[in-house]
């Protein structure tokens, strides 16, 4: 009955814009992001086949290595702490990767997603 919004915390006021990527299955998307940032982030894979199960957050770091969704929204510093409120089945299909030398990144956190399905392929 009442409309409820987490506290900000400290991740959240330092936070740089977030952009979400989404589409439809094999449409591109990790493709763009790579072009965006000049090369590929550590567990991306490219491929005429769906490849990305999950919801991946790319920021700056100082060496490239993979969060888990669990870990990620542990640290005081990113701004996913809230995601914790949806629990584990959201927390297993969510990592983070920090990326350095991608120039971008210093401005904004991109998030690629799994593909969505088109909505002929939903009515089959």
């Amino acid at each position: 009955d009442k409309f409820y919004t987490p506290s900000w915390t400290t991740g959240d006021f330092g936070a740089k814009p977030i952009v979400l990527v989404l589409g439809q299955y094999s449409v591109g998307k990790t493709t763009f992001i790579a072009h965006l940032l000049g090369k590929t982030y550590p567990g991306s894979h490219i491929s005429p086949e769906p490849t990305t199960d999950k919801f991946v957050a790319i920021m700056k770091g100082d060496k490239e290595r993979t969060i888990p969704g669990n870990a990620a929204v542990m640290h005081e510093e990113k701004p996913f702490q809230t995601l914790k409120t949806y629990g584990s089945h959201l927390l297993n299909r969510f990592e983070c990767v920090e990326v350095p030398e991608a120039e971008l990144l210093e401005e904004l956190i991109i998030i690629d997603s799994p593909g969505v399905l088109s909505g002929e392929k939903q009515r089959v």
